[in-house]
């Protein structure tokens, strides 16, 4: 390397760090999508289709990153909510990207906070094929309480047992000389998982962080405006 290459580093060294090894993962997007109900904003859940994968569970509309389809994320969300829920993409306002979330079984969620002009639920045209059903829950309802919160472990194996029953090393710790801790599971890494019940459904996981996130930003924005008022009464 040389100072040339240095020199191009710096001009071209991205502005936004990224994730160290996104492109190793299954890259997901999602829309958390709200709808105008009654002067009064509300989510959109859909419960997924028993049939497709994770049947039965409450999520936002989403799905895989198709670089054939998608020139980023946030084309990602808006395609996948377009054909599972029937709303054309011009009807779609993002909002902002939420914190990327990345799932301890190894996918990564990007999410964005969109409003959906539509005037209810009843103009959806809902895919069968992939949801089961859809509701909607006021912002607020979230505001005034809190998820529950319990705790998952997962712990890192270099052996697996395949389909014969036989023990297949998948990394070589002893072989590569490492310490001998890591030629058996180890680790212990408590992970969150948050869960609302909510209109006889259970909301949970990846789901219910966004959710989270969601009504934490409110809360800041909320607390930022109080004191921005504040200091321009005192004034």
């Amino acid at each position: 390397m040389n100072k040339l290459v240095i020199e191009g580093l710096r001009e071209k060294w991205p502005v936004t760090p990224g994730i160290n090894g996104k492109e190793e993962r299954l890259n997901s997007a999602v829309l958390v999508m709200l709808i105008l109900v009654d002067e009064e904003y509300h989510f959109v859940f859909q419960k997924r289709a028993a049939n497709i994968r994770q049947p039965g569970e409450i999520c936002f509309p989403g799905g895989r990153f198709d670089p054939k389809k998608d020139v980023g994320f946030r084309e990602t969300a808006i395609r996948e909510t377009s054909e599972e829920l029937g709303v054309a993409k011009e009807k779609i306002r993002v909002i902002g990207m939420l914190d990327t979330i990345i799932a301890p079984m190894g996918t990564t969620v990007d999410a964005f906070l969109g409003t959906v002009d539509v005037g209810g639920v009843h103009d959806l045209r809902i895919s069968s094929q992939e949801v089961a059903k859809v509701f909607t829950v006021p912002v607020a309802f979230f505001e005034d309480i809190e998820p529950e919160a319990y705790e998952i472990y997962f712990v890192a194996h270099p052996s697996f047992t395949n389909h014969t029953g036989a023990e297949v090393i998948s990394f070589p710790a002893k072989e590569l000389g490492l310490s001998e801790r890591y030629w058996k599971p180890w680790g212990n890494a408590p992970y969150n998982v948050y869960v609302y019940r909510v209109a006889g459904e259970i909301i949970w996981g990846i789901t219910a962080r966004l959710i989270r996130d969601v009504i934490s930003k409110i809360k800041t924005l909320s607390v930022q405006q109080g004191d921005r008022v504040g200091r321009e009464l005192a004034d």
